[in-house]
């Protein structure tokens, strides 16, 4: 090959190496950018949230609905106020947030409204001095990260402003089912598993407490994919085992059932 010929080929294949340079970084800005201001995946690892959420169970969560926080980017933002923000959080809807104590993301229910007053007496839910209705639907069992499994009666909660969803208890005289009052700070959010139980939350003052506003990161939307035992997704000979078909591609806020772990 010339001399000519040799420099046409290095430059096609500098002019190649470039392209695909190029292409990979603006797959890595859309995601970025796509992650940051829309939508963001998260795994569950704990039963605090089961059985609306279990253990091995993947969603995405929106987070322009309640526009962007301090922990909605990649690195914390040190904001004095939400950004964007088109609507806001309501009660009941499931929240994923940043819990400073911890310096871990968390997901939760919101419970209490800023400025309302929550407690816990013998099991049952008071807001506003108000008792939560709840109906017995039906009873199974709860396997925690550990293996734990233990016998849980399942309720569907009806919050005041009529948002219904299924909680499950260990029974109604566990370590958080009497409590003090709790007056939610203006600008903050009361957060409750739906596993009562085996849920630590707001109503642990010095691990979780009341939630900033600002540091909320989305609302929770859409289970897409969920499998037993937090197996890595990765191993795909454990499917067809494990893989849990029915959660798959459901609304978060859809009615659910019992499903074992």
């Amino acid at each position: 090959m010339s001399q000519t010929g040799m420099t046409k080929a290095n430059k096609k294949a500098k002019n190649e190496l470039l392209d695909t340079f190029v292409v990979i970084v603006e797959a890595l800005l859309i995601a970025l950018v796509f992650r940051t201001f829309l939508y963001q995946p998260f795994s569950i690892p704990t039963a605090s949230m089961q059985s609306t959420l279990m253990i091995g169970d993947y969603f995405v969560a929106s987070k322009f609905t309640w526009g962007l926080g301090k922990y909605s980017f990649p690195i914390p933002v040190p904001l004095g106020d939400r950004l964007l923000q088109f609507s806001e959080p309501q009660q009941g809807d499931v929240a994923v947030f940043h819990n400073e104590p911890s310096g871990e993301d968390y997901i939760k229910r919101i419970i209490g409204m800023p400025g309302d007053k929550i407690q816990m007496k013998e099991g049952r839910l008071y807001i506003n001095g108000t008792l939560v209705q709840r109906e017995e639907i039906g009873t199974g069992e709860d396997k925690d990260s550990y293996s734990n499994t233990v016998p849980v009666t399942l309720y569907r909660e009806t919050l005041p402003n009529g948002v219904t969803h299924t909680i499950q208890e260990v029974s109604d005289d566990q370590s958080l089912d009497n409590t003090a009052e709790y007056t939610v700070p203006p600008g903050h959010y009361f957060m409750m598993g739906d596993n009562r139980d085996r849920s630590a939350d707001s109503r642990v003052l010095r691990q979780v407490g009341y939630v900033p506003a600002i540091n909320l990161i989305g609302k929770a939307e859409a289970r897409f994919f969920s499998i037993k035992d937090n197996l890595p997704p990765w191993q795909i000979w454990q499917w067809p085992a494990n893989v849990r078909w029915d959660r798959m591609l459901q609304s978060v806020y859809a009615p659910v059932t019992h499903t074992p772990s």
